[in-house]
């Protein structure tokens, strides 16, 4: 015979309440030894259930911008790269920026923390609720090109222009063709103005001209880019080689 307690958490369970389901069995006792009103109970277990759907949100929303891993702002190691102005850096996790569809763009040599910051600031704007995609360069653009052989590059920008903040990972670790330096002027200028841009190089803007090896695009590029921009320039060590000697 089936009990009203198997009832109720048989329906809780069709109706999604999953939380709800999994707390009740020790908050019954709890209810009672609290002397909690129904109203004061159900607001609990309401807010129990809100605040799990949220994390579930957070973790779907991190899944899909495609992190290569989790970082945060405080597992930086600040004092290990005194050139960094670590307010300035922080107050980027407010996502001011982005209200004004500013762009970030990160610039040092390998394993300073270019990535642990873009990362960093990317969590925590999926974490406000925002579409953010992390991309490394190479493959961007081997799947820009791909787009615009099948004939598909305009639904391509169109995808690619709606994240509310898309992170493009190492601009200039490879060299830049001229086909595809033409792609990512399309893909910056679609976002102009209207969403947010991170992006880490281990080249100095003045040096951007060499990957994208076309003056004209460089220019077009770095116009859109840095008309809205925050520049952190990262002058330190490595972080893989601080153990090294």
């Amino acid at each position: 015979m089936t009990t009203n307690n198997q009832i109720l958490l048989n329906n809780l369970e069709r109706l999604g309440l999953n939380k709800i389901r999994e707390y009740l069995p020790n908050y019954l006792d709890q209810i009672h030894t609290d002397n909690l009103s129904l109203t004061e109970a159900l607001i609990d277990l309401t807010n129990s259930e809100l605040q799990n759907r949220h994390e579930s949100q957070i973790a779907r929303a991190i899944g899909r911008a495609r992190f290569p891993n989790t970082k945060s702002l405080d597992t930086f190691d600040f004092s290990f790269q005194p050139s960094i102005n670590r307010q300035e850096v922080l107050e980027f996790q407010n996502l001011a920026f982005m209200e004004k569809s500013e762009n970030l763009i990160f610039i040092g040599n390998p394993g300073v923390g270019k990535t642990h910051l873009a990362i960093s600031i990317g969590i925590e704007a999926c974490k406000q609720g925002c579409r953010v995609l992390f991309i490394n360069c190479h493959e961007l653009l081997i799947r820009l090109r791909a787009a615009y052989e099948k004939g598909l590059l305009d639904r391509s920008l169109s995808r690619y222009s709606r994240y509310d903040l898309l992170i493009i990972d190492e601009i200039g670790y490879l060299p830049i063709g001229h086909q595809e330096a033409n792609l990512l002027f399309q893909l910056v200028n679609a976002r102009y103005e209207k969403h947010s841009t991170i992006i880490t190089s281990n080249s100095d803007l003045s040096a951007w001209v060499d990957i994208f090896q076309n003056p004209t695009v460089t220019a077009a590029i770095l116009d859109r880019l840095v008309h809205h921009v925050h520049v952190v320039k990262i002058t330190g060590k490595s972080y893989r080689l601080r153990g090294l000697k």
